[in-house]
């Protein structure tokens, strides 16, 4: 019996106000079954290596997807989607070994994948997964920063993760080591609004702003653009990235 899952979407990223290269990626794709990916990289080490670990973990784990026909449940789509982990983060990390010019090259990643009635999150570094559930916005993803570390071992407060100077740290990326790790959850999926972003977008426009944007009647591609619009007016501090999935039903 073939499930599809049906919704409105949009992705885009940004250079913003500062940088002089854009080192995020995103894409939303679905496989012939109907299954649906978002995923989001934010590249780090370098204005050509940013780029190149973004773009080569996003556009290989699309296609990959794209050609995937369908999954049996969303434990076939872990264990496929863990198999591909570790041979893109296997091609970084010989990448960056290769050239001492490349040192320092990574990526975060997030992924939200739609099986069924079914979400399965995978998180690597600080871009972020939200849920909007009943116009309420929940993160659904965790940091891997070091002040996301100092928060839950109860050394700062959560008051202090916004103002410390450690805040950009991270702990996790893809790429930089030679094996891999990688926060995932299975969660239950009732047709919440997905909303993935990189840090140029969450450091510009705080969790208030973006929640009461996405609760506006416009369409996907003028949230996301009024988004990114907002990030930008605030400072557009780094490249922003978006995508946006509202399900029909």
């Amino acid at each position: 019996m073939q499930r599809r899952c049906e919704g409105y979407f949009y992705f885009k990223k940004d250079i913003g106000k500062v940088r002089l290269s854009n080192d995020d990626e995103c894409k939303i794709v679905t496989n012939s079954f109907g299954d649906v990916m978002l995923i989001l990289a934010d590249g780090m080490g370098g204005m050509k290596n940013g780029q190149f670990a973004s773009n080569e973990t996003v556009n290989y784990l699309s296609e990959e997807f794209k050609n995937n026909s369908h999954f049996f449940c969303v434990y076939d789509c872990y264990f496929w989607v863990q198999k591909r982990l570790r041979y893109i983060n296997k091609r970084l990390f010989e990448f960056q070994e290769k050239n001492l010019n490349n040192k320092g090259m990574g990526t975060t990643l997030v992924m939200a994948i739609i099986i069924k009635k079914k979400l399965l999150l995978i998180n690597i570094g600080d871009s972020r997964c939200y849920l909007l559930n009943q116009r309420r916005l929940n993160q659904v993803s965790e940091d891997q920063t070091y002040v996301e570390y100092l928060y839950n071992s109860g050394q700062i407060d959560k008051k202090e993760i916004e103002t410390n100077p450690n805040r950009h740290v991270l702990t996790n990326a893809l790429g930089l080591f030679p094996s891999i790790s990688y926060d995932h959850k299975f969660l239950k999926y009732n047709g919440e609004t997905i909303f993935l972003c990189s840090d140029g977008l969450y450091n510009n426009v705080d969790r208030k702003n973006i929640e009461a944007i996405l609760n506006t009647n416009d369409t996907v591609q003028a949230k996301v653009d009024s988004l990114i619009e907002a990030a930008n007016y605030n400072g557009g501090s780094d490249n922003i990235s978006c995508c946006l999935w509202e399900n029909l039903k």
